[in-house]
């Protein structure tokens, strides 16, 4: 029975490394869902200065030739 013990240290070893082993395993099982999804749904997307002029002119927030002179200093 003496010689169960004795190796008791190195099937430890081996546990604790089959638990890195899932960690890693789920984890990059949920990040790799989690980075589909958000690819799926259009993640963040910044708009630049021009898409924002866009809308403020087609909401009517600023005139035509705001407008244009916007689109000049932008370009």
């Amino acid at each position: 029975m003496f010689w169960m013990h004795s190796n008791s240290a190195v099937g430890w070893g081996w546990m604790a490394l089959g638990w890195v082993w899932m960690l890693l395993f789920w984890g990059s099982i949920i990040g790799l869902v989690v980075w589909g999804i958000s690819r799926l749904s259009g993640g963040r997307r910044e708009d630049g200065p021009l898409e924002i002029a866009k809308r403020r002119y087609a909401r009517g927030e600023i005139t035509r030739e705001q407008f244009e002179a916007l689109k000049r200093d932008i370009a």
